[in-house]
């Protein structure tokens, strides 16, 4: 599709002076009144076009202030994990449950000023859980050392919520903060395709059929955006901010599971209301929950009383979406001691790369028994797909 230049509309106005932040309230108490329909999602799209760049700009002059010291973390295990909780709700003695960390427990908010590693084995995996000091309101901007525990979670495999079932509430918190960072809980990353050029104006195809927007409202926002000529090829349908995260090309997708703590402590009403509320689902949910997490339902756990640890832990392994690959050497027996963990979607590929990159240059076949097999010791190519518990015997040049 060919866009012409736009007739001339009225753009979202910005507050007169004032401040970023106050630019950036302006445009969130307008679009807080706004109704979200087909008459309204093109001014909404620009509303949201322009938050991100007043968010960049922010952004830049906050870096170009004096850093803190933050936190080094070495990452180890097959996958890392991050506890991510308000002060005081049970995350240090979770760690110490699950794992063998010894982090400081005590009765009062912000007994971790640091971050706390330790090493969860389950199912031949190991997986390095990280308890980092409780994220506050504000954490996004600066509030405690909130920026500090988001750069760690940028780079961790997995968050766990940890959630006070009395307080169920604080998940919009922690959501909103590190949705407000970059981070894209529970979402995969949009298939768009944005490429820039020197001229030709702006070109937008699709695949499918664009449900939650259109065309013109996504060139409005590249424009609002300062991208006048590019190509755009869209294959799934998208929202405004999907697209706008895609163009931006920094966001971060992490998958999450959210713990309801303290269950010894509660009845069945605080239960369900505490679930009810971070599903998303009966009159206790809040109407301003837009940006969903995607959570059937939650785990229920007492860190303190060891209840609902082993789901946890299963949970845990399945949402990092391992599996578990045996290897057998020619003319013996395979190691069921030592698997290799994938992710499931890993072939015969990745694990050659995983061992030694030299193994795909010598590869000749796999030999393979176990569930991705149609009979014992098939043999397969270097694209095959794998399964867990499958064997699997590498011949080589």
């Amino acid at each position: 599709m060919e866009l012409k230049p736009p007739v001339k509309t009225a753009k979202p106005k910005d507050t007169a002076g004032g401040s970023i932040q106050d630019k950036m309230k302006a445009i969130e108490d307008e679009m807080a009144k706004m109704q979200y329909n087909k008459a309204t999602q093109h001014h909404y799209g620009l509303l949201k076009a322009k938050m991100s760049i007043l968010k960049e700009r922010l952004e830049k002059r906050a870096s170009g202030g004096k850093k803190g010291e933050g936190f080094t973390v070495k990452k180890s295990g097959d996958a890392t994990v991050i506890l991510i909780g308000f002060p005081s709700v049970g995350k240090s003695t979770l760690l110490n449950t699950m794992t063998n960390a010894a982090s400081k427990t005590a009765a009062y908010a912000f007994t971790t000023l640091t971050v706390i590693p330790g090493l969860l084995e389950y199912n031949k995996a190991k997986i390095q859980i990280l308890d980092v000091p409780g994220i506050l309101a504000g954490a996004a901007s600066g509030t405690g050392r909130g920026k500090e525990v988001i750069g760690v979670v940028r780079n961790a495999d997995l968050v766990l919520f940890l959630i006070d079932v009395f307080e169920p509430q604080q998940l919009e918190v922690l959501r909103a903060e590190l949705h407000q960072a970059g981070l894209r809980l529970n979402e995969r990353k949009p298939d768009v395709v944005v490429k820039t050029k020197s001229r030709g104006g702006l070109s937008i195809s699709s695949t499918v059929k664009l449900t939650k927007t259109n065309k013109e409202t996504l060139a409005s926002v590249l424009r609002e955006l300062r991208i006048s000529n590019a190509d755009v090829v869209i294959r799934d349908d998208i929202t405004v901010d999907q697209f706008i995260d895609a163009v931006e090309h920094n966001k971060h997708y992490v998958p999450a599971i959210v713990a309801l703590n303290k269950i010894d402590l509660s009845d069945e009403a605080i239960i369900k209301r505490a679930i009810e509320v971070v599903t998303e689902k009966g009159p206790h949910a809040g109407d301003s929950l837009k940006i969903s997490l995607n959570v059937d339902k939650p785990l229920l756990i007492s860190s303190s009383e060891h209840l609902g640890i082993e789901e946890l832990k299963k949970a845990i392994f399945n949402k990092l979406r391992f599996i578990r690959v045996y290897l057998k050497e020619i003319g013996k027996k395979p190691d069921y001691d030592e698997p290799m963990i994938m992710q499931d979607d890993s072939t015969v590929r990745d694990v050659c790369q995983k061992i030694h990159r030299d193994f795909i240059n010598k590869f000749k076949f796999a030999k393979i028994w176990g569930p991705s097999s149609k009979f014992p010791g098939q043999q397969f190519m270097l694209d095959h797909k794998l399964a867990d518990e499958d064997v699997l015997e590498l011949h080589l040049r």
